[in-house]
């Protein structure tokens, strides 16, 4: 079943004419190729103009899309050797958060140089596609035993000394009794905490929604990107506008308050990177976002070959360590800053 949105259905009536037209081309022998050439410019441009006109509201829609790629998929393509690790020796494993090691090959800027492969720690949600997988991850919401999980691999990645990088999509950590009942709000703040204490680089990457403590549990990063569709909140639209208005039909309203977008985020200088998605988003072009995904991987992981973390006690792995530390605590200054000028005028 194909899935689009209401703005998406006048993108959808092209696609369905110039399918037609492939068709009969094909079964009738008719020569059509100036009219579908001629189609598929006119589709490109609509879609151009569309994604590019798209309001905040319709963004969040996007970045929730489930053709979207999702970590997995990204892993996948990135890290071809990647081996899951499972469980958080303490409890079970929690299939919303994918973590395990991998190797990125590194070649040197000459053409004689030998290549070399550093090891790197992954960590995503991961929503999953069936309706199975669905209810087996969670819809990309984690349990405490996902974030403990994490928390065990960020242990590893110091020990080991190697980078980590982290795919952030889900709507926040699961809401069920159970999960408050095994520490949710406890496991969140000791993974944040345990992030902000790593001396080795770390690079997070939110894919689609980026919702709540749920997902800044894993997005204490040296670098925070994200994909140009995606969403980054403390709280869901729906959830902000049934809070101030009684009403979660004004999500709209509430998304537009919010500042979510990626473009919002990076103007506030809160998110370093917005990775380009293809025309008309990563659901529509899943090889592209995956390309350009790796891209930008690439970029993270050969600065993280320059630099030298292996010893935890050396400068540079306590200035990594201080630089994510001073990047967060920087966030908000703007607005104690404009405080203080106001009060200077009324003065």
């Amino acid at each position: 079943m194909e899935i689009f949105f209401d703005f998406e259905k006048p993108i959808v009536t092209l696609e369905k004419k110039l399918q037609e037209l492939r068709e009969i081309e094909m079964s009738d022998g008719v020569d059509f190729k100036d009219e579908i050439k001629t189609l598929e410019k006119k589709l490109q441009k609509l879609i151009q103009e569309t994604y590019t006109k798209l309001t905040t509201w319709q963004r969040v829609q996007v970045s929730r899309h489930p053709n979207r790629p999702y970590t997995m998929d990204y892993v996948e393509n990135i890290f071809p050797d990647f081996q899951e690790l499972h469980g958080d020796r303490a409890f079970g494993d929690d299939a919303a958060l994918v973590c395990g090691t991998a190797t990125w090959e590194h070649h040197g800027k000459s053409a004689s140089s030998v290549s070399s492969k550093l090891p790197v720690m992954i960590i995503g949600h991961q929503k999953g596609r069936t309706t199975k997988q669905k209810v087996e991850r969670s819809f990309g919401m984690a349990r405490p035993e996902g974030y403990r999980k994490a928390i065990r691999m960020f242990e590893l990645a110091e020990r080991f000394r190697i980078p980590v990088i982290t795919f952030i999509d889900t709507p926040g950590a699961y809401p069920g009794m159970d999960a408050e009942e095994r520490g949710q709000s406890q496991a969140i703040a000791e993974s944040i905490a345990k992030m902000f204490a790593l001396t080795v680089p770390v690079c997070a990457i939110v894919i689609g929604e980026g919702g709540s403590g749920g997902a800044l549990a894993i997005g204490i990063g040296n670098q925070v990107y994200m994909q140009e569709f995606s969403t980054y909140s403390v709280i869901s639209p729906e959830s902000c506008a049934s809070i101030l208005w009684s009403d979660p039909a004004l999500a709209e309203r509430a998304a537009e308050r919010l500042k979510i977008t990626a473009k919002d985020l990076n103007q506030m200088n809160l998110v370093d990177l917005i990775i380009p998605e293809p025309n008309g988003g990563a659901h529509r072009d899943s090889p592209g976002a995956l390309a350009q995904m790796k891209k930008t991987v690439d970029q993270f992981m050969n600065s993280c070959a320059k630099q030298n973390f292996k010893d935890p006690s050396s400068k540079e792995s306590k200035a990594i360590q201080m630089e994510r530390i001073m990047k967060f605590r920087k966030m908000g200054d703007f607005a104690i800053k404009n405080m203080a000028t106001s009060q200077g005028e009324s003065k």
